[in-house]
């Protein structure tokens, strides 16, 4: 496959000032095992110096203590949506179709990847800090609104809006200041960074479940958002500092933030495609577990979010063991393998009629679903033919991604609500086959990348 060089004029000036060894080419080749020709032998020896002098410590690992505790707050009030969701249809809105209720989640969810993804560059120059407090303010205040909105258009611009800008502006520097910290330990520091997704999801979700009969919706947010408050405060001290000066680099080349030859790259196209369907249908499960429970069958709001807290249990699982199996056969094999899997529970969750079925549905659902977001990072490099554009390539395709976290729930919310009988199992039925159907034009696609990759790399194994 031939090289490809000429890229978008959409550049910003490069510029390290927190002195971070921040993710480019030569690492991810240290991370994934990649051996193809960087076209430098500076670079390499620039990659093999800095893995001495930037490969953890004391300081590092305070880096995936705060990343931890701002995934928890970011991600995981994220992935609670589900509780939210349940409550809007069943109490304070239900004059709202599933779809409308849904749109605040996804508008949430999209704007915190691809504000995430564009604000990018003000990490590149230096504006971590202000990154991080804007952050977490605007999540706090957007919170704090939440508990104060009655009507659908405040629960809108709080929740879906506010939230999601503050938490896209978090989403790159908790992530890059892990990354920038490591070099052959990097998979396992995000890795346990990002395993507070679902452990905040478990406490915001168990958190409304104790909370919302008890004393209602507007101090039910409010508990929430003291303890997102609480978090964010803890982590400050783990992120707001400047790196040790032996970790810094010479001057980067200028970040180029669209690289439009990518589009004329089939392997590339392929891996945006399957990240696009991926999330068309991924994340609308979690969205609709609690509204399946309760209303098709029929238990009560507490046993309702509980199986969603069982889903978030079993993806921390998942997560550690996807990216285990992945350090030894490559991210490929498990990645087509939990997408399949996770296309046959889809379809199952059809025939779930009762609570002890659907419980064991959540469990293995959210045990196979989480390496579709651990693994596909792993694999990107083996698509990408020029390493200096990764990270501008992975940029785009959670760009993809993030325009199908926000039409995919209303969407599937769409064909739900065209039914009236919403309590009985037959009324999801379209919101099931929808998140199952995307799922399998995932996995075929993935099979074709798999093959290609194979031919391209002569071995099975990638």
């Amino acid at each position: 496959m031939s090289r490809l060089s000429q890229c978008a004029s959409i550049t910003l000036p490069a510029r390290n000032p927190h002195g971070l060894h921040t993710i480019d080419a030569e690492d991810e080749m240290i991370d994934h095992g990649n051996t193809a020709d960087v076209g430098q032998g500076q670079n390499i020896t620039e990659a093999a110096r800095s893995t001495a002098s930037s490969d953890g410590g004391w300081q590092a690992w305070t880096y995936v203590l705060g990343g931890f505790l701002v995934f928890f707050n970011i991600w995981g009030f994220t992935f609670a949506f589900g509780a939210f969701q349940s409550y809007y249809a069943l109490h304070l809105h239900p004059s709202h179709s599933a779809s409308s209720i849904s749109w605040i989640g996804t508008i949430q969810s999209f704007l915190l990847i691809i504000v995430g993804v564009i604000s990018g560059p003000l990490f590149d120059l230096g504006y971590y800090k202000t990154m991080i407090l804007a952050g977490s303010f605007l999540t706090i205040f957007g919170i704090m609104m939440l508990s104060l909105s009655i009507e659908y258009y405040q629960i809108l611009l709080s929740q879906g809006i506010c939230v999601g800008l503050g938490c896209g502006l978090l989403y790159v520097p908790s992530l890059a200041l892990v990354s920038g910290s490591f070099t052959t330990k990097r998979a396992i520091a995000v890795g346990v960074a990002t395993c507070g997704i679902a452990v905040g999801g478990i406490v915001y979700t168990t958190t409304f479940s104790q909370l919302i009969a008890r004393v209602g919706f507007p101090w039910t947010v409010r508990i929430m958002g003291f303890i997102a408050s609480g978090v964010f405060l803890l982590s400050f001290p783990c992120l707001l500092w400047k790196s040790p000066a032996s970790n810094q680099r010479p001057p980067r080349a200028a970040r180029q933030l669209i690289d439009f030859s990518a589009f004329r790259d089939p392997l590339f196209d392929a891996f945006a495609a399957i990240m696009f369907f991926t999330f068309l249908g991924y994340i609308v499960p979690y969205f609709y577990i609690p509204a399946f429970a309760e209303q098709a069958l029929h238990t009560s709001p507490s046993l309702a979010l509980t199986a969603l807290v069982v889903s978030q249990v079993t993806s921390l699982f998942g997560r550690a063991i996807a990216a285990s199996v992945a350090h030894h056969v490559g991210g490929m094999v498990p990645w087509f393998v939990c997408t399949a899997v996770s296309v046959l529970f889809c379809f199952c969750w059809t025939a779930m009629d009762s609570v002890g079925s659907f419980f064991v549905f959540c469990a293995l659902y959210g045990l196979f679903s989480a390496a579709l977001v651990a693994l596909p990072a792993s694999v990107l490099p083996l698509v990408c033919p020029n390493p200096e554009m990764l990270g501008t390539r992975m940029g785009m395709s959670w760009a993809c991604s993030a325009v199908a976290f926000l039409i995919g729930t209303p969407i599937g919310a769409a064909l739900t609500s065209a039914d009236d009988r919403l309590s009985s199992p037959a009324a999801f039925r379209g919101v099931q086959l929808w998140s199952g159907a995307v799922l399998v034009v995932a996995t075929a696609l993935l099979v074709l990348l798999w093959f290609a990759v194979m031919k391209d790399k002569n071995r099975v194994f990638v």
